[in-house]
């Protein structure tokens, strides 16, 4: 008998064991809300257009400041995104499902991204939009005047770079494709090699190397190609005129244009990203706050009361 009551009591333990398990299972579940990813693992990081700037805060919202006159920052209603770009007139999303939301212009159409899935990276400039799938392949939308948007035999692909007139992207072994707009040879990149991230500007292009250093094509009236010189960089980014470059140790460079100040970094400290826009330059800060510079016309700078963290 003993041992039957023990039995018993045994499957009893068991079955309430289960029960207890998925009613919190359950209760978890009904509290996460939307579909994504938890809020804690969402990447801050900034974008800048040419008349405005975004930022997507470490709960997946995004934030955006400057010129609206095309809704291009009516962004209060996103969520769970896990990146963002902008273009001249529009701003895009990437969400954590691999779908792709736009606001803003869409007279080309740029924001005609509704039928996007699987996607992993995504690249905003002029009046077109960038799209790395998960199989390393690519889709464009948008103005296709110069064929900026002829990416569909692309493969092996790994980051797409977008210019106001031409598109770049690099390839897992290190070489770069490029195409588009190639007045000023800013897409003279096939002698390319040990390149693990490229930056597209309006004129030229640039790409970083595996080493920290910078090379740079096309354009160069304004000085932005001239990087030579540059080493123990991580990151670059591409305005039309001007080229950025994030150091390992968290300050800043700039060569190129720089009549509105957006060259002005110099005294930047604790960055982690950085963004070019038209005729300004964005950092993220490692505490989660924004840095400014350059044309502040339309509020495009206004991110002092920013927190992304």
């Amino acid at each position: 008998m003993k041992i039957i009551l023990n039995s018993r009591r045994h499957h009893y333990v068991t079955r309430v064991s289960i029960f207890l398990i998925m009613v919190a299972l359950i209760a978890g579940t009904a509290g996460c809300g939307e579909p994504g990813l938890p809020e804690s693992e969402y990447t801050p990081m900034v974008a800048a257009g040419y008349y405005h700037t975004v930022g997507l805060r470490s709960d997946g919202k995004v934030v955006a400041v400057g010129l609206d006159d095309d809704g291009r920052c009516d962004v209060d209603g996103w969520t769970s995104i896990t990146q963002v770009g902008a273009g001249f007139g529009h701003t895009v999303g990437l969400k954590s499902d691999g779908t792709v939301v736009a606001v803003g212009r869409n007279i080309e159409p740029e924001c005609d991204v509704g039928g996007w899935m699987n996607i992993t990276q995504i690249a905003a400039n002029g009046a077109f939009t960038v799209g790395l799938k998960s199989d390393r392949t690519v889709v464009a939308v948008g103005y296709n005047g110069a064929g900026q948007c002829d990416v569909g035999n692309w493969t092996g692909i790994t980051q797409v770079a977008a210019s106001e007139g031409h598109t770049v992207g690099l390839k897992s072994d290190g070489t770069v494709v490029a195409v588009g707009y190639d007045q000023w040879a800013e897409c003279d990149v096939g002698d390319w090699t040990d390149i693990t991230r490229v930056a597209a500007g309006g004129g030229h292009t640039v790409g970083l190397k595996f080493n920290g250093t910078v090379v740079a094509v096309g354009l160069n009236d304004d000085g932005q190609c001239d990087v030579d010189g540059w080493t123990g960089i991580t990151r670059v980014a591409a305005g039309p005129y001007h080229t950025v470059g994030l150091r390992s140790d968290g300050t800043v460079v700039a060569v190129g244009r720089n009549d509105d100040g957006q060259c002005d970094v110099d005294g930047w400290i604790d960055i982690t990203q950085i963004a070019a826009g038209g005729w300004h330059t964005v950092g993220l800060k490692a505490d989660g706050t924004v840095v400014a510079v350059g044309l502040d016309d339309d509020g495009q700078c206004d991110v002092g009361d920013w927190d992304l963290n």
